[in-house]
């Protein structure tokens, strides 16, 4: 079995830990509960025939990636960055986290995730907002509906096994 450590970041309310609850459980809850340093829980996936298992660390949220202990990256094969497309503070200064992350991790696998989908009604404006973002955003999700949550993991558990 392969086993690899998985970081969950991005600034606060982005819906890092709806995103955790919906991968791990399978389920969803509107109240939003603040999280507190790291949160950590595996599921196992099969890729291929291989049996991947993502030991999730979900980190609380922070405005500036800088501000995240760099000890909770160590051993980090890759990082999920989420920011939410209904509020533009959460990816104004995207350039600038993903050049940190990058930084304490050079190496790693770095996936960009716009949450939140389901509260964009209309595709033209989720173009929109795809336009005003300066990174490639890798997959849109929905934690709230479930929208591409198991494929932006198991997409990544795919990289594990190559």
């Amino acid at each position: 079995m392969i086993s690899r450590k998985v970081i969950l970041t991005g600034s606060f309310g982005v819906g890092k830990t709806s995103l955790f609850r919906r991968f791990i459980k399978g389920s969803f809850s509107e109240k939003y509960i603040t999280t507190i340093g790291v949160k950590v829980d595996k599921k196992v996936v099969e890729v291929r025939g291989e049996e991947v298992s993502i030991l999730l660390w979900d980190i609380a949220g922070e405005v500036k990636q800088d501000k995240v202990p760099k000890s909770f990256f160590l051993g980090a094969s890759a990082i999920i960055y989420v920011f939410d497309l209904t509020r533009p503070s959460t990816y104004k200064n995207i350039g600038v986290d993903l050049n940190i992350l990058d930084e304490i991790l050079p190496d790693t696998i770095l996936k960009v995730v716009g949450n939140k989908e389901d509260l964009i009604e209309d595709k033209d404006k989720l173009a929109k907002i795809k336009a005003e973002v300066n990174a490639t955003i890798d997959v849109v999700t929905s934690a709230k509906s479930g929208h591409n949550v198991e494929q932006l993991f198991f997409d990544l558990a795919a990289n594990f096994v190559d």
